[in-house]
């Protein structure tokens, strides 16, 4: 019979846009007994945990609450659940989680409109509100933060037309949560998704979410109860029902209201790990936190920019938790990312689609992003990039981001 060794991962300085590195703490609530899904004190876990989410998605909405399955099963489950077939949704894009939500409205049996910008880029509000008032779409749909490009798309404005126009807007902020200010209710967001392996740096595994009433609204004209637990008095939404049962908000949010409806066995010990990270998220402050990833990333890039590395994309619109950087010409990019990690074992990110070859991503994410790490990439990069031949500075990018990080002490 064949014998397996104990599982023993290797330890990671991972410096990618998720996943990130996970903190102690958050495993160590992995490892708590196992508590069955009705019992009193673990539905007491699952309202602390919604309290908790409120706060993080700066909202007073009553539901937020996670979707259990990585980031993209938020996202598919608020679209597939607000997006009825025949809707018009308008899609800007620009990245490649933009062509993803293009995908799942299409699915969802949506006459779905798109507007492309050219990655590196945002738009500018009046472009997409230009849109809307063009197409008139039921629903618009975008992403906060696309790490494919490492780009910051401003939503207020856009929130408010949707607002005036009666559209909802649904966004994703899977990237930016916990990381970046997210202001649900300020940017009249209706519909929110979260992730957990970034910038919380919890495990994937839940998909944080929130939605408001006008959403709420949407939802219940299409709810049905699953069969063998509805009474005969229920009846099927107005419109036409969800078509997935797993990703139904409307029972979801009976399974998390004082009902807790069945609807299917609770991820335990990932929701243990959930309720941690949002508890530290919270105790070190979110403005506190949000300035962490900006004296970090100031570090990174000055490091960066004085080994004469170029960075990619518009600086106006950068996204503070991911750095890209162009590949020198006549460099291997991923020659340099795997001896990054193999000899520092640190890890990097290369991207798609048509920036596929040309820019390394780095993260500063969550628990990644501390000065110890951001210190080791720069000195690894600069060794690395020596090793295949660049001409470069010596040393001049660790003193530069200890510079960034002296001046912040003073």
């Amino acid at each position: 019979m064949k014998r397996y060794e104990d599982l023993s991962p290797s330890l990671r300085c991972i410096m990618t846009p998720g996943p990130v590195e996970v903190d102690p703490r958050v495993l160590r609530a992995m490892s708590f007994p196992v508590l069955g899904q009705f019992d009193p004190e673990f539905t007491s876990i699952m309202n602390e945990t919604m309290e908790m989410l409120r706060e993080l998605f700066a909202t007073g909405n009553q539901w937020a609450y996670p979707v259990d399955g990585t980031s993209r099963s938020g996202i598919e489950a608020v679209m597939v659940s607000l997006i009825a077939p025949g809707d018009r949704v308008l899609i800007p894009i620009f990245g490649r989680f933009g062509h993803l939500l293009h995908e799942i409205a299409e699915r969802c049996g949506a006459e779905v409109f798109v507007i492309e910008k050219t990655w590196g880029s945002v738009f500018e509000p009046d472009e997409v509100i230009a849109a809307m008032h063009s197409f008139k779409p039921n629903v618009v749909t975008m992403v906060h933060g696309e790490t494919s490009t490492g780009r910051v798309q401003p939503l207020a404005e856009i929130g408010r037309a949707c607002r005036e126009l009666d559209a909802l807007f649904i966004v994703d902020a899977v990237a930016t949560i916990g990381g970046v200010p997210v202001e649900t209710d300020a940017w009249m967001l209706d519909a929110v998704i979260g992730g957990t392996q970034k910038c919380l740096s919890v495990p994937s595994g839940m998909a944080p979410i929130t939605y408001n009433e006008r959403a709420e609204a949407k939802l219940l004209t299409r709810k049905r109860v699953e069969r063998g637990l509805r009474t005969s008095e229920v009846q099927p939404g107005e419109l036409s029902f969800v078509r997935s049962n797993y990703f139904d908000l409307s029972m979801l949010q009976d399974y998390w209201s004082p009902l807790r409806l069945n609807h299917h066995t609770e991820m335990t010990s990932m929701l243990y790990a959930l309720r941690e990270g949002l508890r530290l998220t919270l105790e070190e402050g979110l403005e506190e936190r949000f300035a962490r990833h900006v004296l970090n990333e100031k570090a990174l890039v000055a490091g960066l920019t004085a080994m004469g590395l170029e960075l990619y994309g518009d600086p106006s619109c950068k996204l503070t938790v991911v750095t890209c950087i162009l590949i020198p010409e006549g460099v291997d990019g991923e020659s340099v990312r795997s001896m990054l990690l193999d000899r520092f074992g640190i890890e990097i990110a290369s991207s798609f689609g048509p920036l596929k070859g040309l820019i390394w991503r780095i993260g500063t994410m969550g628990f990644s992003c501390r000065e110890n790490n951001v210190l080791r990439v720069l000195g690894a990069l600069e060794a690395t990039l020596l090793r295949h031949g660049v001409s470069l500075p010596y040393g001049l990018a660790v003193q530069a981001a200890l510079d960034v990080y002296e001046a912040n002490i003073r």
